[in-house]
């Protein structure tokens, strides 16, 4: 009898596969605008985009922020991406019998502090309370709405372009790649935290909503599509666009941006950073005729300021490559799921 295994729920190939195999063909596609057929982190109708994600990170309060932090910029980011501007959300909570109260308060400060950071209200949601054992400590459901960004139609001309909305799909041949700071801090930092692996170091997460770097990048134009690699980290993210666009990508090792602290633990751990989740991150694809515009324009962000472009989109080939540092070349493939459960 086949069953679920941890790794369909890990993001990358498998998950994939899962989702195309028993959930897609079972379900209503959607006509009218982005769905199911897209496979997008957001859905769209019309000029209204929506989204939802379950958040069962561990531990729950980690090195840079709690998982009431990690749900609302998660929410926020995957909207973001696909070219929305973020209005509203609603909050699912699962709490465990015995839940101890004072984390509860930091959660909702948390879930408060990091919505108005973003402009965003909380209009509602639900709380369940299991009896103890029958979940781990607490599980959230965050879903949100936004609205299309008008700056969109503008954009899109700039690069002459007929798109809508910012999709995997969209990117083209000579397409700059720019990659919004160092990759790796989520991951290590719970890593750090759970302390099962008797290994510690000095990495906060990187748990943030990123609209201060997305609007830096509309606001100088030329955006093509935007992702954010969680589950599954760069090499995930890259991958997909790769795979819906029907063009490669190259991209350069000595660009990528990332601590020597977490190489370092990465090599120590058996690790590939590129797999790695990050949840205040953004990839961006921008025609080449704005990229450097762009970069600089995100250096000045509070999120952006390691940001650096780290490759291109080509026709060469239909997959991703990386220059190594040391001078050769390598297929970055999907990782088959994340190497670390429960990141987000």
């Amino acid at each position: 009898m086949e069953v679920i295994e941890r790794r369909h729920g890990a993001g990358g190939r498998l998950m994939e596969e899962f989702l195309r195999k028993y959930l897609f063909p079972e379900l209503p596609d959607d006509e009218e605008g982005v769905g199911i057929k897209d496979a997008d982190d957001s859905a769209a109708i019309g000029d209204t985009a929506f989204t939802i994600d379950g958040y069962t990170v561990h531990p729950y309060i980690f090195p840079g922020g709690d998982i009431g932090k990690l749900a609302i910029s998660g929410t926020i980011n995957d909207l973001l991406a696909l070219g929305a501007i973020p209005q509203a959300l609603l909050i699912g909570m699962i709490i465990e019998e015995g839940f101890p109260i004072d984390d509860i308060r930091r959660i909702a400060k948390s879930l408060g502090s990091t919505a108005r950071e973003s402009n965003v209200r909380i209009k509602g949601g639900d709380t369940k309370v299991v009896p103890k054992g029958q979940v781990d400590k607490i599980f959230i459901t965050s879903s949100g709405i936004g609205y299309r960004d008008p700056r969109l139609d503008e954009n899109f001309k700039q690069v002459g372009r007929n798109f809508k909305w910012l999709l995997d799909s969209n990117i083209r041949p000579g397409d700059k790649i720019i990659l919004t700071g160092y990759i790796g801090d989520h991951g290590i930092s719970l890593i750090s935290a759970r302390g099962d692996l008797n290994f510690e170091i000095d990495v906060k997460s990187d748990v943030a909503p990123l609209i201060d770097v997305y609007n830096a990048a509309l606001e100088v134009g030329g955006i093509v599509s935007i992702k954010d690699p969680t589950r599954g980290g760069l090499a995930e993210a890259l991958n997909e666009w790769s795979i819906k666009s029907g063009y490669g990508i190259e991209i350069s090792e000595e660009a990528i941006p990332i601590r020597e602290s977490v190489m370092s633990a990465c090599e120590f751990l058996g690790l590939d950073p590129l797999e790695l989740g990050n949840e205040g991150k953004f990839i961006i694809a921008v025609h080449k005729d704005y990229a450097e515009d762009v970069l600089q324009a995100i250096r000045k962000t509070r999120n952006g300021k390691y940001a650096e472009i780290i490759g291109e989109v080509t026709d060469k080939h239909k997959f991703v490559v990386m220059k190594t540092t040391i001078g050769g070349k390598r297929i970055v493939d999907r990782p088959t799921g994340d190497p670390l459960p429960r990141i987000c």
